[in-house]
């Protein structure tokens, strides 16, 4: 009986030493519950709206050497107004640009010193009929040197013999007007009736504008000389000699878009603008009196 108490006793004590030492049980996570992904709504980018930048454009314009600083002023506002749009000038004499155009030179506008040079091209339907407005008017004067070395006082002194005058060609506005204005001289006892024929026999030189009139009188080239009263003004170191209103010429500036203009929308904007107020201060700035004063 002691024996096989014992024996239970040891192997109790066994079992409870191997219990000891079995390795404790590792406990198992638990599956992972996958989480959703957060649903974000979409966000709205905005798009940058292209800049429009004005496709560039060319405005040719035929005008008459008297404008050129006047019309250059212009340009240059006429571009700033609108981006993209170069104006590119042709001065001459307005008989010239007639010419060309008739010839089929690339033109938008004309702007003529005469009706002469303007009305033909109404009639060869290169300007519709009605389309050229007056914007300016003008007058002539006599120019002479800054020494006046013939020592010219009066325009009868225009008729003295011996002088050297340098005028415009009769085919040139200012050049018919000067022979309009020795016409209308030589109808006065003062002048006499020779008075034109003795002046014409003096001249030395006929140019193709008036602002080679100006410049070879400037150098000495010519005693005397007639253009506008704005190109007199452009060039402050000439004397003057005034021609009395009753003899004098008013010269009527017309200006149009052309028929067959490459830009015929901003041609029309152009002489808009010539006609509008800014424009009209700017030949009053040159000299240039109002069409309808």
């Amino acid at each position: 009986m002691k024996r096989f108490t014992l024996s239970f006793g040891l192997m109790v004590a066994l079992a409870m030493v191997f219990s000891a030492c079995a390795p404790a049980a590792t406990p198992t996570a638990a599956p992972a519950t996958p989480v959703p992904a957060a649903t974000t709504a979409p966000t709205s980018v905005p798009t940058a709206t292209p800049t429009s930048t004005p496709a560039p454009q060319t405005l040719t314009v035929f005008a008459a050497a008297s404008l050129t600083g006047a019309f250059g002023d212009i340009g240059k506002a006429f571009e700033a107004a609108h981006p993209g749009v170069t104006v590119k000038f042709s001065f001459a004499g307005s008989q010239a640009l007639r010419t060309q155009i008739e010839q089929g030179a690339p033109a938008d506008v004309f702007a003529s010193a005469d009706h002469k040079n303007m009305d033909p091209l109404v009639t060869e339907n290169l300007v519709a009929t009605g389309a050229d407005q007056d914007f300016a008017t003008n007058l002539l004067i006599v120019i002479l040197p800054p020494k006046n070395p013939a020592n010219i006082q009066t325009l009868q002194d225009l008729a003295k013999p011996g002088l050297k005058l340098i005028f415009e060609d009769p085919s040139v506005p200012a050049g018919n007007y000067t022979r309009q204005i020795l016409t209308s001289l030589s109808k006065d006892p003062t002048y006499g009736a020779d008075f034109s024929t003795k002046v014409l026999a003096n001249v030395v030189s006929n140019e193709t504008d008036v602002k080679q009139v100006v410049a070879k009188v400037d150098q000495g080239e010519g005693d005397a000389g007639i253009v506008y009263v704005t190109d007199a003004l452009a060039a402050p170191d000439l004397k003057t000699i005034s021609i009395p209103a009753n003899y004098n010429v008013i010269a009527h500036y017309p200006i149009t878009a052309l028929e067959k203009a490459p830009n015929p929308d901003l041609a029309a904007t152009f002489v808009a603008y010539v006609l509008s107020a800014d424009g009209q201060a700017v030949m009053k700035k040159w000299g240039f009196s109002p069409a309808n004063p």
